[in-house]
């Protein structure tokens, strides 16, 4: 390790430690704002009406949900969500259909941010991953179905 790496790593740690003892630096501040009840759900339409308020979403050519037809293995399965074309993106959520909890991520935009999202999920058996996209108010998705060799989730 470098001289000037080991230094920084040291000053910033150091820095860190500091502002929690002073209590500047608390878990509630520094972690992200989640919506329990939405990743607690158990139905997809539960989960996207405490999310999002309404689980009424409607099929869009615009919303490009790309995943692989067969998942050789579901603890990382590849998905990307494009709705780039749309205006006004204001979060994309992906819903696994039969996960025990079938929330899997919500990201949000703001400004001119372009609504793309790729990720890894986890899947625990063949089923429907969903990408829903808000933009202007409305609720938009694409979905398709997984097929999963090797479960993720318990499987």
């Amino acid at each position: 390790m470098k001289r000037r790496s080991f230094l920084k790593a040291t000053l910033a740690t150091g820095a860190a430690s500091v502002a929690v003892s002073a209590g500047l630096l608390t878990p509630s501040t520094v972690l992200a704002s989640w919506n329990k009840k939405a990743f607690d759900a158990k139905k997809v339409d539960e989960a996207l009406n405490a999310l999002l308020g309404s689980s009424d979403a409607a099929d869009s050519a615009d919303v490009k949900l790309t995943a692989p037809a067969i998942a050789e293995n579901g603890a990382v399965t590849p998905v990307t969500v494009d709705a780039s074309g749309m205006k006004g993106v204001e979060s994309i959520v992906i819903v696994a259909s039969n996960n025990p909890t079938p929330l899997v991520c919500e990201y949000k935009f703001s400004g001119a941010a372009q609504g793309f999202v790729s990720t890894r999920i986890r899947l625990g058996s063949t089923q429907q991953v969903m990408g829903v996209v808000k933009a202007g108010g409305k609720l938009y998705k694409a979905q398709q179905e997984v097929r999963v060799t090797i479960g993720g989730c318990g499987g």
